[in-house]
């Protein structure tokens, strides 16, 4: 059995979402199950060719996060695309069981509209998890809610193993009455985009790279137009901005890839009190790396270490948890 995974969120940290999907990622491979997952805000301009993803697929799982007011702007898109582009004949009875967590409200709307949305496409849903999780903390120290988590994973499974079955609805009538889709001219764009091209993997991933190693040289033309800002300077400011969190020990080692001396700075936080200065330290909580000119957006107050690390300025390694409490220890403003 194959299952694929549509994740329309952002991709940020702390999204519950992520969290529940990995859980039910783990169930789904001790059962055997091949789980392919598609993060449609790292394919955003390539969205109308991922309908040909379901092909091979035995079930799959619509998941988003509800920030402030709906699913988010790329399910909607990935679901048009089912729409317009879609395999009518795969997309009918195909199994889907929606996954939809809110830090706000309206988790119960967003599942509905998942739903419903698939019925017209003329797909089956499945009983999903909705639920409001204000702290995603609160989902991996609450041994119930792993539990529930698991169980609906099993459910799901078993509903896809064995068919199961479900009563007409009036959404699938919608879908028999307006299912032919007009027949538009496409743009050159719009036609490159749906071709062979976009949908094979290896072609996506080298146009990534290449997109990766121009922003490097760009950005790294920029740092050199612009100067760098010396290390010590940075260390005075986090000194100078630096806001006690109760309870918090940690090591931060921040090192700036542009920088030939100077380049590493160390951050030593027991309680109320910090250590910073320059040098390499072994055994840090975190170990964060970027250019000289993100670091002096970040203490400039323009940029925040969590925004960097989401745009991928910022790369890291360590406890995730810690990284964003950097954004509460130093208040830039």
């Amino acid at each position: 059995m194959k299952i694929n995974i549509y994740y329309g969120g952002r991709g940020i940290i702390d999204d519950p979402t992520l969290l529940v999907l990995s859980r039910m990622t783990e169930v789904f491979k001790e059962l055997n199950v091949q789980v392919e997952q598609f993060n449609l805000f790292e394919q955003k301009n390539g969205i109308t060719a991922l309908p040909g993803t379901l092909k091979n697929s035995d079930g799959i799982i619509l998941a988003s996060t509800v920030e402030w007011f709906g699913i988010g702007g790329y399910m909607h898109q990935f679901l048009d695309a089912c729409w317009l582009y879609g395999d009518k004949d795969k997309l009918n009875g195909l199994y889907m069981a929606p996954i939809v967590m809110s830090t706000t409200h309206g988790e119960r709307e967003g599942m509905m509209e998942l739903s419903s949305a698939w019925e017209i496409l003329g797909g089956i849903p499945l009983d999903g998890i909705c639920g409001y999780i204000a702290d995603s903390s609160t989902l991996e120290r609450n041994s119930s809610y792993q539990n529930l988590i698991e169980k609906k994973a099993e459910n799901i499974y078993r509903c896809i193993n064995q068919k199961i079955e479900s009563l007409p609805t009036s959404n699938q009538a919608v879908k028999n009455r307006v299912s032919i889709t007009k027949i538009t001219d496409l743009t050159p764009q719009e036609t490159e985009q749906l071709s062979k091209y976009i949908s094979n993997e290896e072609y996506v991933q080298k146009q990534k790279e290449d997109i990766l190693e121009l922003s490097s040289i760009f950005r790294d033309k920029m740092d050199k137009d612009h100067g760098a800002e010396h290390a010590e300077d940075f260390v005075n400011s986090l000194k100078n901005h630096f806001k006690p969190v109760a309870g918090l020990h940690a090591v931060y080692q921040i090192s700036l890839l542009d920088q030939t001396k100077d380049k590493d700075i160390m951050i030593r936080i027991d309680n109320k009190d910090i250590e910073c200065k320059l040098g390499e330290i072994t055994g840090a909580s975190v170990h964060a790396s970027m250019n000289t000119s993100v670091l002096e957006q970040i203490v400039s107050g323009r940029m925040t270490f969590q925004r960097a690390f989401m745009e991928g300025n910022l790369k890291m390694k360590g406890d995730f948890k810690l990284l964003r409490s950097m954004d509460q220890l130093f208040e830039f403003k």
